[in-house]
């Protein structure tokens, strides 16, 4: 018999399914209509029709793409000429218009009489952080650059509707030549690290010092985020003032380069698409913005903006692994029965709803908080915005990995978004401050504004009062505070650890259904919860009703 012509196959594919797309991420979401409903938003046409754009194929298909072709620095041209221009996939492009189109670095200052604003562009940022998070690194330092940038009233004159433009504009030109702008931020220094005071780059006024007056900057920057950003703004020490932070741009007035010199491109574990750098300033021309010798508070003000990005930029990550193992668990079979007919596989993917949903709570009222400056909207902001970074973000971590062990060998290999989640996750927990940072930033809100630990304290006692668990674990976290600075700095992971979980349980006590709450509250503050993912009493959760709000069928 004659088989040269013949296609030999060893077996039929079978109970094989691909990572789900091609679905709306809005209007699949119960939870996230539920937070913008109770906000008062009414912006969910333009949230459904972004939830379609960024749950396409099409969509997950760029940014599988523009992970996969990393960033380019071409620091010279042909003739040896300093160049420092990066090349990005057209892929990265797309979803960086995508982002600039639904507003999504902008939208608070955009629609500044909208009473449910913050929510609504947490909303933005949380889907499109599902698909592809690189594009976000510019698209958060844009959002917290922009208050900054709004008090120098000369460089906002010259800059301000550019960086608010809803259009995208990737050509590697002057500002004062673009339609819109990208911001970023220049902290970290080989030296110092998240020690900013160590900082050793030196900035010697051109004429005149002082606030809005221009500068020459030499010396280096160690981690130097989306070198392709327009601007950014930069940690240097004055001789007079010690630490400022200046605005540097790329391009100078008179079409020339900047003298900021790219180094290289990190490699990266994850966050791929997205360009971070080293460069040196070498006499590159910048100007103060805020106080002189006020740097660090300055920059700062800027990091409590993207440390909420970074909260709700792993909520959004939570979801999207979430989504695809209900989704794949639903369709895959093991001894018989789908995995999630299987008892302890329910009890996995009820934990990790679980998580998920306090997550989005916590993030999306944070966000809401940055609304009003009241006593208590500035005590969430100031003490749980740091709190929230640390725990969300290092749950991601953990939580992602199990997740991604849900579809076996299929999670683990690298061209599936579950590795990419995976990969991606760790980098929320390291920029804009580590885990140890944000629990020191806790304490030394508790120490130095005693008035905002008690207003925290008495909005979550009116709802923990209520419930023994939650009253009682108040109660222990009140004698905690009461311990000497050493000891409470030692213990800081327990204690803010335990914040976050108390403020996300009472969050979900007053406006989740009781079968998340009550499933939320009975397991976390049961003993051995989360040694592991799903160590569960199956009296405590209702998880047909749990998997049914995290995913309908």
């Amino acid at each position: 018999m004659n088989t040269s012509n013949q296609t030999w196959m060893t077996h039929q594919i079978s109970n094989q399914f691909d990572e789900l797309q091609d679905y709306n991420l809005f209007s699949s979401d119960t939870v996230l209509h539920e937070i913008l409903k109770r906000y008062g938003s009414h912006d969910q046409a333009t949230l459904c029709d972004m939830g379609k754009v960024v749950g396409s194929a099409e969509y997950y298909q760029y940014a599988d793409l523009a992970n996969k072709h990393t960033p380019i620095l071409h620091a010279f041209d042909a003739r040896g000429r300093r160049k420092d221009y990066i090349e990005f996939h057209p892929a990265w492009h797309n979803w960086m218009a995508l982002n600039r189109k639904f507003d999504s670095h902008a939208y608070p200052f955009n629609h500044a009489t909208s009473s449910s604003k913050w929510v609504e562009w947490a909303a933005r940022f949380y889907l499109s952080g599902q698909v592809e998070c690189g594009s976000l690194c510019p698209t958060s330092m844009t959002l917290g650059s922009i208050p900054l940038i709004q008090r120098e009233p000369e460089l906002w004159a010259k800059i301000g509707e550019k960086l608010l433009s809803t259009e995208y504009d990737e050509r590697d030109l002057p500002i004062a030549q673009k339609k819109s702008i990208w911001l970023g931020m220049g902290m970290t220094e080989k030296q110092g690290g998240s020690d900013v005071r160590a900082n050793e780059t030196i900035a010697i006024p051109v004429a005149e010092s002082g606030r809005g007056k221009a500068y020459w900057l030499t010396g280096h920057k160690w981690f130097f985020s989306a070198p392709m950003c327009d601007a950014h703004l930069v940690v240097a020490k004055t001789e007079q003032d010690g630490l400022a932070c200046f605005f540097v741009p790329r391009w100078l007035e008179d079409g020339t380069k900047n003298h900021i010199h790219v180094q290289r491109l990190k490699e990266k574990v994850g966050n791929r698409s997205n360009s971070s750098s080293e460069v040196e300033f070498k006499e590159a021309w910048g100007i103060m913005i805020g106080e002189a010798g006020r740097g660090i508070p300055t920059i700062i003000e800027m990091a409590n903006y993207t440390r909420l990005t970074c909260s709700v930029g792993s909520s959004a990550m939570l979801r999207q692994a979430l989504v695809q193992c209900i989704a794949y668990t639903r369709q895959r079979k093991a001894f018989g029965k789908h995995l999630a007919e299987q008892p302890l596989m329910r009890a996995v993917l009820a934990d990790l709803a679980l998580e998920t949903e306090a997550a989005m709570h916590l993030s999306f009222h944070l966000a809401h908080c940055y609304e009003s400056d009241d006593a208590l909207s500035l005590a969430w902001k100031r003490i749980m915005t740091p709190a929230s970074k640390f725990w969300i973000c290092k749950r991601a971590v953990e939580l992602t990995g199990e997740m991604m062990e849900v579809f076996g060998g299929n999670g683990y290999v690298d061209n599936g978004i579950m590795a990419r989640i995976f990969k991606e996750a760790p980098v929320n927990t390291i920029w804009e401050g580590s885990g140890n940072v944000m629990c020191l930033d806790v304490l030394r809100a508790i120490a130095r504004e005693p008035e905002s630990i008690e207003v925290l304290f008495k909005d979550l006692a009116s709802t923990a009062m209520q419930d023994d668990p939650l009253k009682n674990e108040l109660q222990s976290l009140f004698r905690l505070l009461q311990q000497s600075p050493d000891a409470l700095q030692f213990m800081g992971r327990s204690l803010v650890s335990r914040l976050v979980i108390l403020a996300q349980a009472v969050l979900l006590k007053r406006y989740a259904p009781d079968f998340v709450a009550n499933g939320f509250i009975q397991s976390r503050y049961r003993d051995f919860h989360g040694q592991v993912v799903g160590m569960l009493n199956p009296k405590d959760v209702d998880v047909g009703r749990l998997l049914e709000r995290a995913f309908g069928s």
